[in-house]
């Protein structure tokens, strides 16, 4: 594909050779000729002296002097937003797959009783329960099971092996990777005497928002009574753990591996990290930014503010926190030093106090 045609695509302003041809995207530390990069953050200019991709989209802002006469001068594409516009150029070399072909796999089990929209594909040995709605355009991938009277909106995707429990409604244009499970029972037990337990039932459901994206093995537990709900627009990473009654705010997006226990909710617009931890039956205000590994014991009430650490504290404090504690072994060698000069000086006390005493007795004498 011609660069010139690229440019045109992109309404970026060319620096340098329109009528390189492009074969292909390709990160900027691995570029070669005839690839396209791009460089979104004023961070990464200093790959441009030498990378050797034939041409880098870059913002229109972006000042930078060039290189020497003896090195390869890539092609500038000047544009408003290079992030984007690296992924509208990535989609016409790579176009997305179809991630199942059209109809109904003769070996997928549909309940005479599920309503079933129009374009639904159902791949090969998908289990679609009693009484579910189905709505147009669902694509539902191999080996998905939708439990009696799961709801699905229009135009939603699940990849392979899915599980969605019984009840549990998926809205529109919602997104749910392989291995997922929504509606699996929260984790409830009531202490027996002896010191065994006993299950509680988990008699609610889970709801989940239009426009959410759910990430591959997560695990979204129904309301012990209720719903455990998921808002529009959130986004999940792989391998989270939601758990019953939990509300996740719109816009949300949560990194792998983070937890957060039975009964917490989490406002609009949060941003949370890998390994965050959060305890029950907290409120997490809106626009809150938890670092990574973060463990959140209290309730945060005060929105747009960032938190990291176990436990967490304000983002400013817990960094000043973590400074201090690299120096704690050279603070600690501080303090022997200081044990071992107040224990020569106690000794060389007592000694003086020994001599005075000697002293005063050889005088009275």
């Amino acid at each position: 594909m011609k660069l010139r045609e690229i440019a045109a695509m992109l309404n970026a302003e060319i620096e340098g050779n329109d009528a390189i041809e492009i074969h292909r995207v390709a990160r900027i530390e691995e570029a070669g000729d005839g690839d396209i990069t791009f460089v979104s953050s004023p961070k990464y200019t200093r790959f441009l002296q030498s990378t050797r991709a034939s041409a880098v989209i870059v913002s229109r802002t972006l000042r930078w002097d060039g290189l020497n006469a003896s090195q390869q001068v890539p092609v500038l594409l000047r544009v408003d937003d290079p992030y984007k516009s690296i992924l509208k150029v990535h989609q016409v070399f790579h176009p997305p797959r179809d991630p199942l072909t059209p109809g109904i796999h003769p070996t997928a089990l549909v309940a005479a009783t599920a309503s079933v929209g129009q374009d639904v594909r159902i791949g090969a040995y998908a289990v679609i329960g009693e009484l579910c709605r189905i709505g147009d355009g669902v694509i539902i991938c191999h080996g998905v099971i939708l439990g009696d009277a799961v709801e699905v909106g229009s135009k939603s995707l699940l990849y392979p092996n899915v599980a969605i429990r019984e009840e549990c409604k998926i809205g529109s244009r919602v997104i749910i990777h392989s291995g997922a499970v929504i509606g699996s029972d929260g984790f409830g037990f009531s202490p027996k005497p002896g010191g065994s337990y006993e299950k509680i039932p988990q008699l609610g459901t889970v709801v989940v928002e239009d426009d959410v994206e759910i990430g591959a093995n997560c695990t979204v537990d129904r309301a012990t009574m209720g719903e455990t709900r998921i808002k529009r627009g959130a986004k999940l990473d792989n391998l989270i753990q939601v758990a019953h009654n939990v509300v996740i705010g719109e816009n949300t997006v949560i990194a792998a591996q983070a937890g957060i226990s039975g009964s917490t909710k989490i406002g609009r617009g949060n941003m949370i990290g890998g390994q965050v931890g959060i305890t029950g039956h907290l409120h997490i205000a809106e626009n809150t930014k938890l670092g990574a590994r973060s463990g959140i014991h209290h309730s945060i009430h005060q929105p747009e503010n960032a938190y990291f650490g176990s436990p967490a504290y304000p983002q400013r404090q817990a960094f000043r926190i973590q400074g201090a504690v690299t120096q704690v072994p050279d603070l600690l060698n501080t303090v022997r030093e200081l044990k071992r000069a107040v224990e020569r000086l106690e000794k060389e006390i007592e000694e003086l106090k020994m001599d005075r005493i000697v002293t005063d007795s050889s005088n009275r004498r």
